[in-house]
């Protein structure tokens, strides 16, 4: 934060009558001053994530609590998917092959159900 004091306090010596040959162009005082005003909301924002990362507020925790039960649910949803199609395809191949009675296929429908 002192940076940029410093930075805009040295900028606005410039722009008080300060004239010789290394004066700023306004452009580039402009873009001092954007770069002083970036650094302080930097600095304002790190310290807003720093004190949220010290005290978590109740109303996050309870949004993250219901994220992670979604996220199980969905994820055992999926598995269960994945295990279907596994064993649904496992039955067509075998219901495919050639010298493959049709006992081999009833037994393979019987542990879907």
């Amino acid at each position: 934060m002192a940076e940029a004091q410093d930075l805009h306090h040295s900028t606005a010596s410039h722009q008080d009558g300060f004239e010789d040959e290394e004066s700023l162009s306004p452009l580039e005082q402009e873009v001092l001053d954007e770069y002083a005003r970036l650094l302080g909301n930097l600095n304002n924002m790190s310290a807003l994530l720093a004190e949220l990362s010290d005290a978590p507020s109740a109303a996050m925790l309870d949004g993250l609590r219901g994220l992670e039960r979604k996220t199980s649910l969905v994820f055992t949803l999926l598995k269960a998917s994945v295990y279907s199609i596994v064993l649904n395809q496992q039955i067509q191949d075998n219901g495919q092959e050639p010298g493959e009675g049709q006992g081999s296929e009833g037994e393979g429908e019987g542990w879907g159900h």
